[in-house]
């Protein structure tokens, strides 16, 4: 049995060596490394969604989610910090068309972040001054911008929405108007430097803010009418399954080496098939029931029906979390019978194993949709 529409079929065999031959140093430098971004910038994978307007990709969500799912396969870092990147390059569908044009302009544009509501905007003249501190800011060490969500003040008091609560803004930030705090210190997507960031006293212009809602839309295309809840979700699943597929690649080869020179019995033998074959079963069938949806939900926006939205939309979300769910369970099944190498901190199929793991901690996919 094999993985069905495997990723690798995506990604040109180059762009794979390119990514896996830096691999390994990109974990040791704790960033990714400039033939990798190089690759990133000629690719446009920053702007995989970035509106064509702005010399964006601008693909359909259906291609969007296998493209970065082979990103993923190929390396865990590498396809974090292009999801994420080009997850707040989106943004650009709502930014002011000035602004968007300025930041795009720029063949390494690339825009870190932070869904937090972790600062503060006081309104002062034609713009507000930010203070704040944001976590988690994936690819903030090869960055050109940083968007973050500030609570809005005014005279020292909160300002509040229609609905009566604290109304939040999300603002871009020039690189040189961020302080990058080192802080990711965790076991796997080492590469990704998803470190924190500060932004102390700096006025800015109300033009850098913008509202992610539809009355707000500055490119009306389907790609921006889609919901960010739900192309966060798939995004961020199919980020775990290439991870995972990756990890059932190497096990494969183990496996198979592991039958040559480990004398193994007939009954170990067909354990070890029996498990590689339910764990590739697994994934398979979550994966097409995933992408069957991601699909069906595309579509609707794509040919502007409403009919049934709602339930697509839901569809994703809880499609995404049981393809994160099944990737993680499959990974966990496979690793007991890959030896000592795969726990061993240096080698690919352990780096795999705790990219998946620390992946899988995103908040978006914790809990029941």
């Amino acid at each position: 049995m094999h993985i069905t529409s495997h990723p690798s079929n995506i990604l040109q065999q180059n762009w794979i060596d390119t990514i896996r031959g830096s691999a390994d140093a990109a974990e040791q430098a704790r960033q990714l490394l400039p033939e990798q971004l190089e690759l990133i910038y000629q690719q446009r994978w920053f702007n995989i969604i970035t509106p064509k307007e702005y010399g964006g990709l601008e693909l359909d969500l259906n291609q969007e989610v296998r493209l970065i799912e082979a990103l993923s396969w190929a390396d865990g870092s590498l396809g974090w910090v292009a999801t994420l990147c080009s997850g707040a390059a989106w943004f650009a569908g709502f930014l002011n068309p000035q602004l968007a044009v300025e930041i795009f302009a720029d063949r390494t544009a690339c825009l870190a972040g932070s869904g937090a509501p972790s600062g503060t905007a006081a309104i002062s003249g034609d713009g507000y001054i930010i203070n704040g501190t944001w976590k988690y800011a994936s690819g903030a060490l090869n960055t050109t911008h940083f968007t973050a969500n500030c609570r809005i003040m005014q005279n020292g008091l909160p300002v509040l929405n229609p609905e009566g609560e604290q109304l939040i803004i999300p603002f871009v930030f020039k690189k040189d108007e961020v302080k990058v705090i080192p802080a990711w210190n965790y076991m796997g997507m080492v590469a990704t430097g998803s470190h924190s960031f500060e932004v102390n006293q700096v006025w800015v212009p109300a033009s850098r803010s913008f509202r992610i809602d539809p009355d707000f839309m500055m490119i009306h295309k389907p790609q921006y009418a889609y919901p960010f809840l739900q192309l966060a979700e798939a995004t961020i699943a199919v980020n775990i399954s290439g991870m995972a597929i990756h990890f059932i690649d190497l096990c494969k080869a183990t496996f198979a080496a592991k039958r040559v020179n480990k004398n193994l019995t007939e009954a170990q033998d067909s354990e070890l098939n029996e498990v590689f074959e339910q764990a590739v079963h697994q994934l398979n069938d979550t994966r097409n029931t995933f992408y069957e949806a991601v699909d069906r939900s595309w579509l609707n926006y794509a040919d502007g029906d409403t009919a049934n939205q709602a339930e697509n939309l839901q569809s994703v979300s809880d499609t995404s979390r049981k393809l994160a769910k099944s990737a993680r369970q499959v990974v966990n099944e496979l690793y007991p019978y890959c030896g000592l190498e795969a726990a061993k901190p240096s080698s690919e199929i352990n780096r795999v194993w705790r990219d998946i793991h620390t992946a899988s901690q995103h908040a978006v996919l914790t809990f029941a949709s």
